[in-house]
């Protein structure tokens, strides 16, 4: 364990961007392989605008990284939060446990946040507007979405105490792990239901991504599946009645649209609809207010 956090600790840059990248690959040549659902687009073409918000993504967490770096310095130099408050622990429950508190606060939390929050889920749309869902999808984040969640994550890091070692490697994990779960490949049933106990698979991301309440409103974890089965927001759903997309945003040619999609935040909200016994149920709108 020591080996793998100091390697984290000076993880080049290059190395992070390999990562990205052979997991996008990865996962892109087995979808082909094994496809959970065929669909009918051209690939190249719907991971555009996918690659696009990716690497808006990449520039805004490398510009803001020397906060993460600074901040982990200080709490380190501090002995300031959660895990250095703990009891004395081996090595490797100290990762594992900076790594999950990591994973609830940066990640869980903003999520089901912007879920809940009207102005946070309009900026979140862009993610949940794919129709055809896919490895490339993963990363398909507004870049105000994309600042949202380095704020969380930074606070996460001050509030839990982790150093940059922990940081490096949950973000390195939290990467290919979203690419898995939204990997349009399809795993036996029996070995994805095992594997949705621990970590979140690839069905069970499915669900999320449905295009009407209440399962857009589940499922919300981005490694392990346990803050959705903690907070009770683990739901299932059967693959096969799942429909991608935004009920209420239907528009194809905008939510492929890279210029459609950078707008897309500032449209007039709409409110979602819940299915109920087969019928279509409005749901009250949700203000700032009431989280």
């Amino acid at each position: 364990m020591e080996v793998i956090l100091r390697y984290f600790e000076t993880i080049p840059s290059s190395h992070r961007s390999l990562i990205l990248v052979l997991g996008i690959t990865f996962f892109w040549v087995l979808e082909g392989a094994v496809p959970l659902v065929r669909f009918g687009y051209k690939k190249w073409r719907h991971a555009l605008p996918n690659f696009f918000f990716t690497l808006t993504t990449v520039i805004i967490n490398f510009a803001l990284a020397f906060l993460l770096l600074k901040t982990s310095d200080w709490v380190a130099n501090n002995q300031f939060g959660v895990i250095n408050w703990l009891p004395g622990m081996p090595l490797w429950l100290y990762v594992i446990i900076g790594v999950m508190l990591l994973d609830l606060v940066g990640a869980y939390l903003p999520h089901y946040l912007e879920h809940k929050v009207r102005p946070l889920w309009m900026i979140h749309l862009v993610h949940h507007t794919d129709h055809e869902v896919d490895t490339t999808t993963a990363n398909r984040h507004h870049p105000l979405e994309s600042m949202i969640r380095f704020v969380f994550t930074l606070t996460g890091v001050f509030l839990i105490g982790t150093p940059i070692g922990i940081i490096m490697l949950y973000q390195s994990l939290s990467l290919v792990a979203t690419q898995f779960g939204h990997a349009n490949i399809r795993l036996p049933r029996k070995v994805d239901e095992a594997l949705s106990w621990i970590i979140v698979s690839p069905d069970m991301h499915k669900v999320h991504h449905h295009f009407q309440l209440p399962y857009t409103d589940s499922n919300y974890g981005n490694i392990f599946s346990v803050w959705d089965r903690i907070f009770g927001t683990f739901m299932v759903l059967h693959p096969e009645d799942i429909t991608y997309g935004v009920d209420t945003f239907p528009d194809r040619k905008q939510n492929e649209s890279i210029w459609g999609l950078l707008k897309q935040p500032f449209h007039k909200y709409r409110r979602p609809t819940t299915e109920a016994n087969g019928s279509v149920n409005r749901r009250e709108d949700i203000s700032p207010g009431s989280v």
